[in-house]
């Protein structure tokens, strides 16, 4: 059963950055895509940003692509979301979550088996 710490979140004014961590225990993240999702307040949960199994690929939605960067640091068995020029419709609930099988970076929800606890992001205007 893997468990995940989350860290970074906070409360940052509009064009301010955050740095979101997610370390993992019981499973090695290396093998596994890594995503991360947010859910804001009366929305349901979407995509933002995935990273393949055994390489540096990445994949983003689009209302973060150039702002959002995942990396991984297989060493730290650790994923991280760096955010820049965040925008208050950023503010929501970020999940981290490992996928289900090797492969590519993963959109899709249940493509997923594992989600961290959550961790509030909040930017103010």
């Amino acid at each position: 059963q893997v468990q995940f710490v989350e860290s970074g979140g906070g409360l940052v004014q509009a064009g301010g950055s955050l740095r979101l961590s997610c370390a993992a225990s019981g499973r090695l993240l290396s093998n596994f895509p890594m995503g991360w999702f947010r859910q804001a307040p009366g929305k349901e949960r979407e995509f933002v940003a995935s990273i393949a199994s055994s390489s540096s690929l990445t994949s983003y939605a689009d209302s973060v692509k150039g702002r959002f960067t995942i990396v991984r640091d297989n060493a730290k068995n650790t994923v991280y979301l760096q955010m820049n020029s965040l925008k208050p419709e950023d503010t929501a609930v970020y999940y981290c979550a490992v996928g289900r099988f090797p492969g590519p970076p993963l959109a899709r929800s249940r493509e997923y088996d594992s989600w961290g606890q959550g961790i509030q992001v909040t930017v103010s205007s």
